[in-house]
């Protein structure tokens, strides 16, 4: 079995990886808080806090997919009655995938905060990554509590020690996550 590091990497786009070592300061840094879990047929890495589950990357293998496995690994974290929050590709024609995740997440009760954009430019490839974010919520909660948690994570997770690794500065969370407002028709 391949190690986790290459397990991610040979899945997820290089314009969503971290660097092996912007991992390993934050396991060690964050030690209990961003943790690594890994079997034969998953691995997930996440950031807890005391108010949510940042769910940072969720892979169950190739051959695990459709049988409840990544289902059953959103129950386990469920369990822990918090919000938990993740960043999903929008649907791409280029990604056959990605209306696949969706989906799956949507199954699993994660809705869409319709009125958060995120995009970062990537701290290697320099390629700019859009994503939608989803969140999963045992109690209520406003779209604006969401972005005010993925601001922290943003910063205390992608932007951590960024400097450091890659010799220079994050983009600020302001360039990164906004609030956009929402219009609605009426019908």
């Amino acid at each position: 079995m391949k190690d986790w590091y290459a397990r991610l990497t040979d899945y997820f786009p290089e314009k969503e990886m971290k660097t092996r070592r912007h991992f390993e300061i934050l396991f060690h840094e964050k030690q209990g808080i961003y943790q690594l879990e890994e079997s034969q047929d998953h691995v997930l890495v996440y950031f807890e806090t005391s108010e949510c589950i940042f769910i940072d990357y969720i892979l169950v293998t190739q051959n695990n997919r459709g049988n409840g496995r990544g289902g059953q690994i959103l129950d386990q974290l469920k369990r822990k009655g918090k919000a938990i929050i993740l960043e999903v590709e929008p649907v791409s024609i280029i990604d056959p995938d990605s209306d696949k995740r969706i989906r799956f997440y949507e199954k699993n009760h994660f809705l869409k905060m319709n009125s958060i954009q995120y995009e970062r430019i990537h701290m290697v490839t320099n390629e700019l990554n859009k994503m939608d974010i989803f969140c999963w919520l045992p109690v209520h909660r406003t779209e604006q509590w969401v972005y005010d948690q993925m601001k922290a994570i943003y910063e205390g997770v992608h932007a951590f020690k960024a400097k450091e690794m890659y010799g220079r500065n994050p983009q600020p969370v302001s360039d990164v996550l906004w609030m956009r407002e929402l219009t609605y028709s009426k019908a």
